[in-house]
C-alpha cells in the first residue's frame, strides 16, 4: 500500500538523518541531546492515559467525544454523538445534562443507596476498586468533555507530507530525537494556518512574546506561520528546554507549560520523573493540558509510526518545492504578481507568513524579504527581478501607514465605527483580539490607502498608480457561509476542503476544478470558493472592502480622512504593539472543553490551551516565597524591588541588613515586606517589568543559534558580556539559569545565544 509505503520511508529516513547526525557530533565531541536511551520512554504507569489520547486521535470524529474522568483517564463513561447540522449551543447543552446525569449517579454510589440502577452499576464497575466513596465524590465534581479529534489527525498526516523532509532534517542538524517531528499533531494537526484564541500560532503554535525570540514577528511578516522558519525555531526552543530540564518528557512539557513552571514543579517534587510530577504536582497553572501534553505526544507518535493500522493507506503530500529571491527594495504584491507570472494564490501559499495588509495593498513586501517562487527551473536573482519591474514599482521604505492613537474610552468597536471599517477587519490588522484590551496612546493601524514612500529609482515618465488589491474580511461566523443562490463560499478557520464539498453539496474535485486549486490541503481563512462554475465572488456577503480607491506613487502623497468623520488623533508612525497587554491572554480558555470543531481549532490544540503567559521561554520563577523572600534576577535593582512593594530602598536595606551603597546581586535572596501591596501585586509588577524588558529586546534581536564558551583565567561576567557586546545579561542567565555568573572559573562551560539585529518593519 502506497500510504504504509510512505510512513515508513519517512521514518526510515528520519532515522538515518538522526543517527549521520549522532556520528558527525560525537566525532567532534559534542554529545547529541538525545544519548540517554531512549528519549522518550513510555512508563507502565502512564500507558492508560497513553491508550486515552490514541481513542480520541483515532476512534471519534470532531462529531463526537468522551465523557470521561478528569484524573483517571481509563474511566470513560460516555460517547456521546452529534449530528452535524447541531448547533454548537445544542451541542453544549447535550455535554451538560450528561455531565449532570453521571455527577448524580456518582453522588448516589458514594452514598451506598440501594438499589442500584443498571447505569449506576455500569458507573461503578468502571471505577473497580479505586471507586471508593471518597473518590466517587470527587469524581463527581471532575467529569471532563473531550472533543474527537481522528478527521483533523488523519488530515494531519496528509498534510505533514509537504513539510516532513525540512522537519526531520532541522531536528538532525541539532542534534534532537527524530521523534519530535510528531509534535505539531498534537499542536496544530500540521495546520501552518491555526491561529488560537489565546494567541498561539502556526504549525508549531508560537506564542507572539515566545516566537519573536527566533522568529521575525511584526506588521508585515509573521513567521510563525512558515511551516520552514517556524520548524527552526521550534528546534531552537526545544534544545533549549531540554538543556534547562534535562530529560524529554519535562522538556516537552515545558513546550506547553513553559519551563519556569516546569523547573518549579522539578524543584517542587524534588525529581525529574514525569510519572510523579503529572500523578502528584499541584499548581493553579497546571492543569489538564499540562498533565496530559507529554502522554498525548506518545499517543502522536505510535500513530504517526502506525498509520495504516489506524486510518487505512495514507498518502502524505507531496514535499513542497520552491526557489527564494531576496526582494532588492518593498515591492506591492500586485507588483510582484505580474513580475513572477504566479498567481496570488500560488504566492499566499508558498509565502504564508506576509501579513494580510500586505495582502491588501496597503504594505508592501519588505525589501530583503526571501520571497518563495515555484521551482520552475528559472534561475531568479534580485537583479533579475529587479529588471521584471518598473522603477516606479521599487521603494525605499515602506508607505507610512494611517494610525488612530487610542483616547481613554476607547473601544475596538468604536474606533471601527469611527472609520467606518469592520471590527474584524480592524483586528487583523492590528492582530489584536476582537475584544482585546486597548490601552491609551496605543496606535491601531487603520485600513486603506497609506500615504506614499518615496521610489528607489525615479523616472521621467509620470509616477506609477497601483489600486491596492481588496482586502476582505468575512462576516461574522453565521453569515460566512453564503445562500445556495449566491454560489460562493467564504472560508472560516478549522475548514477543510473535504468539509467543505460536504456542507455545500458539491464535490471535492468539481471544488478543485472550479477553484483551479492544486493542493487541496491548502485553503486560506476568508478564500472566496466558487461553488458552481460562472459564479462571481462579488455574490459573497457583504465583505468589508478596504483600499479600494487608487492612490498616486509619490513621496508625500496626502492623508485621507474618512467622509463626514471628525479628524481624529492619527500619527504617521508604526504601530508598536504592547506586549504587557497580552499577559493576561486566557485564564477563561483555560478550563474550556471544545464541543464543536471550529471551537477546537480556536482553542488548539486538542487538548486545550494551558495557562500561559508570554515569556514561556523565560526558566525563571518570579514569584515570592512563603518566607516572604526572592532570588535576585538580572537587571533587577533594590530600587525596583523598593518600586513595586510601594516602600523605599531603605527600608530593604535596613531589613536585609545590607550596608548603603552595597548593590545586590544575581543569585541573592532578599527579604521583603508586604504592608501596602499584596504578594499578587508585586508579582504581576515584577513580571511586568522582565516582560517589558524582554519584549523591548526581542523586537528589535532574534536568537539565531547557541555556541559554547570556555570561562578562561580571569574571566568575569563583565568580560564575558563585553566580549558579547549585544548579549544582554538577562539573556545569558536564562541560557545558564544554574551558573553562578558571579564566580566563573577556568573550563567552566557557558552556553552562549548568537543573536542578530532584525530589521523593522517600517524599513
Amino acid at each position: 500500500m502506497k500510504g504504509t509505503r510512505t510512513a515508513r520511508t519517512w521514518w526510515l529516513q528520519a532515522l538515518d538523518r538522526a543517527r549521520l547526525a549522532v556520528l558527525t557530533m560525537m566525532l567532534a565531541g559534542v554529545t547529541p541531546a538525545f544519548a540517554s536511551d531512549p528519549p522518550f520512554p513510555r512508563p507502565p504507569e502512564l500507558e492508560r492515559d497513553v491508550q486515552f489520547w490514541i481513542r480520541v486521535y483515532t476512534e471519534i470524529t470532531t462529531n463526537a467525544g468522551f465523557l470521561h474522568d478528569e484524573r483517571n483517564l481509563a474511566v470513560v463513561y460516555e460517547k456521546l454523538e452529534f449530528p452535524p447540522d447541531m448547533s454548537p449551543r445544542e451541542r453544549q447543552a447535550q455535554v451538560d445534562r450528561a455531565r449532570d446525569r453521571i455527577a448524580d449517579a456518582l453522588r448516589r454510589i458514594a452514598s451506598g443507596a440501594s438499589p442500584l440502577s443498571a447505569e449506576e452499576r455500569r458507573i461503578r464497575d468502571l471505577w473497580g476498586e479505586e471507586g471508593t466513596p471518597g473518590r466517587l465524590r470527587e469524581a463527581a465534581n471532575g467529569i471532563r468533555f473531550q472533543l474527537g479529534q481522528a478527521n483533523r489527525f488523519r488530515e494531519g498526516l496528509v498534510r505533514s507530507g509537504a513539510w516532513e523532509a525540512h522537519i526531520a532534517q532541522t531536528l538532525a542538524n541539532l542534534g534532537l530525537p527524530p521523534e519530535l517531528a510528531v509534535l505539531p499533531h498534537v499542536e496544530s494537526s500540521f495546520n501552518p494556518y491555526a491561529y488560537s484564541k489565546v494567541g498561539a500560532a502556526g504549525l508549531w503554535q508560537f506564542m507572539r512574546s515566545t516566537g519573536r525570540r527566533y522568529l521575525r514577528i511584526d506588521g508585515d511578516v509573521d513567521d510563525r506561520f512558515d511551516p520552514f522558519r517556524s520548524t527552526e525555531a521550534a528546534a531552537q526552543l526545544l534544545a533549549y528546554n531540554y538543556r534547562l530540564l534535562g530529560t524529554w518528557p519535562l522538556a516537552l512539557t515545558a513546550y506547553n507549560h513553559g519551563a519556569a513552571g516546569m523547573r518549579r514543579a522539578k524543584e517542587v517534587m524534588g525529581t525529574d520523573d514525569i510519572v510523579k510530577i503529572v500523578r502528584n504536582y499541584k499548581s493553579r497553572t497546571f492543569g489538564f493540558a499540562s498533565r496530559n501534553f507529554y502522554v498525548s505526544f506518545l499517543a502522536a507518535l505510535e500513530i504517526d509510526r502506525n498509520p495504516e493500522k489506524y486510518f487505512g493507506p495514507i498518502e502524505r503530500a507531496r514535499e513542497q518545492q520552491f526557489v527564494e529571491v531576496p526582494l532588492p527594495a518593498y515591492v506591492p504584491v500586485a507588483a510582484l504578481e505580474r513580475a513572477v507570472g504566479v498567481e496570488r494564490s500560488l504566492l499566499k501559499e508558498l509565502n504564508p507568513a506576509l501579513r494580510p495588509a500586505i495582502w491588501a495593498g496597503e504594505r508592501y513586501v519588505p525589501k530583503g524579504y526571501r520571497l518563495r517562487l515555484p521551482a520552475t527551473g528559472e534561475r531568479w536573482t534580485p537583479e533579475l527581478l529587479a529588471q521584471r519591474l518598473a522603477p516606479s514599482e521599487l521603494y525605499a521604505s515602506q508607505p507610512t501607514p494611517r494610525v488612530h492613537v487610542v483616547a481613554r474610552g476607547d473601544t475596538l468597536s468604536g474606533i471601527a465605527a469611527r472609520y467606518g471599517v469592520s471590527v474584524a477587519k480592524l483586528a487583523e490588522l492590528n492582530d489584536l483580539r476582537v475584544n482585546g484590551i486597548l490601552r491609551v496612546g496605543q496606535q491601531i493601524r487603520l485600513p486603506g490607502a497609506p500615504t506614499g514612500a518615496a521610489v528607489v529609482a525615479s523616472t521621467a515618465e509620470p509616477p506609477a498608480r497601483v489600486t491596492p488589491a481588496s482586502a476582505v474580511t468575512t462576516a461574522p461566523a453565521a453569515e460566512a457561509v453564503s445562500q445556495s443562490k449566491e454560489r460562493v463560499y467564504i472560508v472560516r478557520r478549522g475548514d477543510s476542503l473535504s468539509e467543505i464539498a460536504r456542507k455545500v453539496g458539491v464535490s471535492e474535485a468539481e471544488l478543485l476544478r472550479i477553484n483551479r486549486i492544486r493542493n487541496p490541503n491548502f485553503i486560506y481563512e476568508g478564500q472566496r470558493l466558487l461553488l458552481a462554475e460562472g459564479a462571481s465572488t462579488e455574490g459573497a456577503p457583504a465583505p468589508a472592502v478596504a483600499g479600494g480607491a487608487s492612490r498616486t506613487v509619490i513621496a508625500s502623497a496626502a492623508k485621507e480622512e474618512p467622509a463626514g468623520a471628525v479628524p481624529p488623533a492619527v500619527a504617521q508612525q508604526e504601530s508598536v504593539e504592547d506586549e504587557v497587554a497580552v499577559a493576561s491572554v486566557a485564564k477563561p480558555a483555560a478550563a474550556a472543553e471544545p464541543v464543536t470543531e471550529a471551537q477546537a481549532e480556536a482553542l488548539s490544540p486538542a487538548l486545550g490551551p494551558a495557562v500561559e503567559t508570554p515569556q514561556t521561554a523565560d526558566p525563571f520563577d518570579y514569584s515570592v516565597a512563603s518566607d516572604d523572600t526572592i532570588v535576585v534576577a538580572a537587571a533587577e535593582t533594590l530600587g525596583h524591588f523598593a518600586d513595586w512593594l510601594g516602600t523605599s530602598a531603605s527600608r530593604l536595606r535596613k531589613l536585609n541588613d545590607m550596608k548603603p551603597g552595597r548593590p545586590v546581586y544575581i543569585g541573592q535572596r532578599i527579604k521583603l515586606e508586604f504592608r501596602r501591596v499584596s504578594r499578587e501585586t508585586f508579582e504581576e509588577r515584577r513580571r511586568d517589568y522582565h516582560r517589558t524588558l524582554q519584549a523591548a529586546y526581542f523586537a528589535a534581536h532574534r536568537i539565531v543559534g547557541t555556541e559554547v564558551y570556555i570561562a578562561r583565567r580571569g574571566d568575569s561576567l563583565w568580560t564575558v558580556t563585553q566580549r558579547y557586546a549585544s548579549l544582554p545579561i538577562w539573556l545569558l542567565h536564562q541560557y545558564n539559569p544554574d551558573v553562578d555568573l558571579n564566580a566563573l572559573r577556568p573550563g567552566m562551560q557557558l552556553v552562549i545565544p548568537r543573536v542578530e539585529e532584525v530589521v523593522s518593519a517600517g524599513g
